[in-house]
Order: C-alpha cells, then structure tokens, then sequence
C-alpha cells in the first residue's frame, strides 16, 4: 500500500527496492497481495514476479462479477492479472474513495506483514495512506515502511481559478 501519486523516476526506485525485499518473502514461501490498479500496485507486482513471490491480485466485484475499472487501471490490472498466480474478487467500487478504503482494511485483514510506501504525513481525505497504516498498526500486522530519499510526488493540479 502506498502513495497514489508518485513520480515514474519514484516508482522505478521503489520496483528495485521491492523487488530486493520481496525476494526474501518468496524464499520463505510466502505470497504478496495487491490491489488491481496503476503506479505503485503494477511496481509491487513487477518486483514481486521478478523476486520469485507468488502474487495474488484482488479486482473490484458488484455481485461477484469483475467490475469495470477507470480507463488509467485497466492496463495495469491486465498486466497483473499476467503476473499473478491467483486472482480474488472483492465486492468494492473503485471510483468511490470509501469502498476503496474498506476494501483496503478488509485486505489488509488477511496480511501477516505490510510494506508501506509511504512518506510520514498525515491522512488529507484523498491519500489514506496514514490511515492504513494506522489501521494495520492497531490489527497487530507488522508494518514496515519504506520511503527513498529521492522519493517524489507527483506535481498537485492546480486548482482552477
């Protein structure tokens, strides 16, 4: 789980550091689990295929059938669809900020471990990061979170005058 609005220099970062610690988890066995989406989900499941750990995408569901994803997700929920070895369905909307978030604490329910990328600021509506992280905290799972120093956001739109 991560920041949505990262750099591609950030997230490239991010692929390789991953996919370092990633190779430990499939030594161990053990499999990762992503959201379907684009930026820091496809980065996790590049690096987990790449580090030998078996990855189980989760794709949004209305009464147990695939729901359709926003135009920017849907070639990044294709291409880890191709780099998964087990697919879940989760009843959630996608384009709805809340659903998004439980779905998150229901996922985030099955985890022993969590990798967060996430950079220390507080929860501001739209990221849910800090809230997340929050959230796996007070369920016991242990949370390691990573930010490289180079790491960069995204510019924010401006807002329209």
């Amino acid at each position: 789980m991560g920041h949505p609005d990262l750099t591609a220099s950030t997230l490239a970062s991010l692929e390789e550091e991953l996919r370092e610690r990633l190779a430990a988890f499939a030594k161990a066995g053990k499999a990762g689990l992503v959201r379907a989406g684009r930026g820091l989900p496809l980065a996790f499941g590049r690096a987990a295929r790449e580090a030998g750990l078996a990855l189980v995408t989760v794709l949004p569901a209305h009464n147990r059938v695939p729901a359709r994803l926003a135009e920017p997700d849907r070639k990044a929920a294709g291409e880890l669809l191709l780099l998964s070895e087990q697919v879940r369905l989760l009843e959630y909307d996608p384009e709805s900020h809340g659903s998004c978030v439980t779905a998150d604490e229901s996922l985030l329910r099955s985890c022993a471990r969590v990798l967060a990328i996430w950079d220390g600021s507080p929860s501001n509506g739209r990221d849910w990061t800090a809230h997340l992280v929050a959230f796996a905290r007070s369920h016991g799972l242990d949370v390691e979170v990573l930010w490289p120093h180079e790491a960069q956001h995204k510019p924010a739109r401006e807002a329209p005058s």
